[in-house]
């Protein structure tokens, strides 16, 4: 239902490849550091974001998006879901061109903002399960 084929394939490959990944830290044990590295593998470029600012995968982070000196075109969210609409809000500040929540991050009013705003949103799903789908 949040997650139209044709939006998944044209933030994948239409929407550019500066990836904001919310909630990525040097934790190599979570699911966010994993899926930065498969987004990396696909040629875009990740752009850790977490409070504590830190280097993953060869890339410096930010404390927030508002923090990121360059265009952001996608913002990628691995925070909870009562958090996730200040993000999509954060990202839309930003001018980022997409939000994609994460499984299991679901806030339908922030999906509902992010695409009023006139974002491509995707929400609780993945994109290193999303790749290997489009094929």
């Amino acid at each position: 239902m949040y997650a139209e084929p044709g939006i998944i394939r044209k933030i994948i490959e239409g929407t550019g490849d500066t990836w904001a990944v919310v909630g990525l830290s040097a934790n190599e044990q979570r699911a966010a550091y994993r899926v930065a590295e498969v987004l990396q593998g696909h040629g875009k470029r990740i752009v850790p974001v977490h409070p504590r600012a830190e280097t993953v995968h060869g890339e410096r982070g930010y404390a927030t998006l508002a923090d990121i000196p360059f265009p952001v075109d996608v913002v990628d969210v691995f925070v909870r879901s009562e958090l996730a609409g200040a993000v999509a809000d954060e990202a839309v500040a930003i001018g980022a061109k997409a939000v994609w929540f994460q499984l299991g991050v679901i806030d339908e009013d922030a999906y509902d903002r992010t695409r009023d705003a006139g974002l491509l949103m995707i929400m609780d799903r993945c994109p290193a399960i999303e790749i290997p789908r489009l094929g």
